[in-house]
């Protein structure tokens, strides 16, 4: 398991980092999503401070993320509904089949 020495540049900072190289590219990608993040907020919400910024980013991020979460269960909950319905036209195919 090698692990590379990374900077990741948040805010106009540079964050030191040991990260496993399989996990190189999704950090870094995630350190550049956060900056354009960052810039979209500044650009049209005229917002100038970082901690603002950051704030507003995190607080962004986690509402995207519980709405995923609950889409994310409603779409398991449609998989389990079809499932059991296809279980329950199979069951009863099988009882038919078997009846003859």
């Amino acid at each position: 398991m090698e692990e590379l020495s990374i900077k990741i540049r948040i805010a106009g900072r540079d964050y030191p980092m040991k990260v496993r190289a399989s996990e190189e590219a999704r950090l870094r990608t995630a350190g550049k999503q956060l900056a354009e993040r960052m810039k979209n907020f500044r650009e049209n919400y005229g917002i100038q401070d970082v901690q603002d910024l950051l704030a507003m980013v995190a607080f962004d991020c986690f509402a995207e993320r519980l709405s995923s979460e609950g889409s994310m269960e409603s779409f398991q909950q449609d998989v389990e509904d079809t499932m059991s319905s296809i279980d329950s036209l199979v069951t009863s195919a099988l009882k038919k089949s078997t009846e003859k």
